[in-house]
This record gives C-alpha cells, sequence and structure tokens, in this order.
C-alpha cells in the first residue's frame, strides 16, 4: 500500500488542527485535571475501544456474509454494506460520539476541562479501537491501510495513521496543557 497524505473529504485533513489549537489555548491557563480524571477516563477509553471494535468486527461479519464475500476490506465495504446494516452503522457512530461526551461532562465541571476529556477519551478510545481490530482481525494490516473513519455527515476516508497520528497529538496536548504537567495528581 502507498502512503496517503490528504485524507476524503478534504476538511477531514483540518482535524490535525485540534489537538494543536486546544493546546495552545490550554496552555495559558492550564487545565485542571487530575492524575485520577485521566486514568480513569483512560481505563474507560480503552475498554469502550476494545467494546466498538467488537461491534465493527461482528457487523463486518454480518456484511460480508450477506454479500458473500470474504475479504474484509472496510473502505471498499461501505460502498457494498445493505441499508440496514449501513444505518445500523450511522446510529452506532452517533451513540458512541454521545458516550464519549457523556463521560467527558460527567468528568468535569468546566468547559474546557470537559473539552479536555473528551479528546482524552476520544484519542485512547480510537487507538484502542484500532488495536483491538489488530488484535482480533489482523486489521489493518499497517498504517497504510485505508480505513472510513466516521459515515457522519459523510464518508471520511483516510489511512490509519491520520486518525492514530490526530489521536496521539490530542493525547499530548492534553498532558502538556494540565496546570503542572510534570506533576501527575
Amino acid at each position: 500500500m502507498q502512503f496517503q497524505l490528504a485524507a476524503q473529504p478534504w476538511w477531514v485533513n483540518l482535524l490535525i488542527l485540534v489537538p494543536v489549537l486546544a493546546y495552545l489555548g490550554w496552555r495559558q491557563w492550564g487545565l485542571d485535571l487530575s492524575r485520577q480524571q485521566l486514568i480513569y477516563s483512560a481505563i474507560f477509553g480503552v475498554a469502550f475501544g476494545f467494546v466498538e471494535a467488537a461491534v465493527v468486527v461482528y457487523l463486518r461479519a454480518a456484511a460480508v456474509r450477506r454479500l458473500s464475500s470474504g475479504v474484509y476490506q472496510q473502505a471498499e465495504a461501505v460502498g457494498q454494506l445493505p441499508q440496514s446494516l449501513l444505518k445500523v452503522e450511522v446510529f452506532r457512530e452517533a451513540a458512541t460520539l454521545f458516550v464519549l461526551v457523556s463521560v467527558a461532562l460527567l468528568a468535569a465541571h468546566r468547559r474546557r476541562e470537559r473539552f479536555a476529556v473528551f479528546l482524552w477519551v476520544f484519542a485512547i478510545w480510537d487507538v484502542s479501537y484500532y488495536a483491538g481490530l489488530w488484535a482480533t482481525v489482523r486489521w489493518p494490516e499497517s498504517l497504510a491501510t485505508p480505513d472510513v473513519l466516521f459515515l457522519i455527515p459523510e464518508p471520511w476516508l483516510a489511512q490509519v495513521w491520520f486518525p492514530i497520528t490526530i489521536s496521539v497529538l490530542a493525547m499530548v496536548a492534553v498532558v502538556l496543557g494540565r496546570r503542572n504537567p510534570t506533576r501527575m495528581s
């Protein structure tokens, strides 16, 4: 597989700016997040990422069975999904975002800390999702493997390295954005 720099549609590429801009906003006042808040929300993110990976494996297996194809190819499979499974995928994605937002709302009191917790949990969930897929079905084969990142409001397509990079940047931004990032208490 050949490395591709750009995601589709074009505006998905702007997501790389979210962690950078968030950090720039947080560094003036710092985030009032404790080590405990980050650890507990990280545990949730890891667990939920694996659950999400398992659900996707089951949904794709159902789609593959219906399509009589033995190939597990995310990017190509979306166009071939039956409408009923595509609807389930869209609702699953929406529900996932609601769950991640809910955790952020419960974990912090102020808006900037809530946004930071959302980015933190989302990033850990995303990396855990890919790790869970790789551990169970050995997919993706590489960081250059194409993937469908989201379907809302339209399919977002990129190689796996793209969401992983954004997730790592988000985790770094949250840790460095804390009031005293060297002291994890």
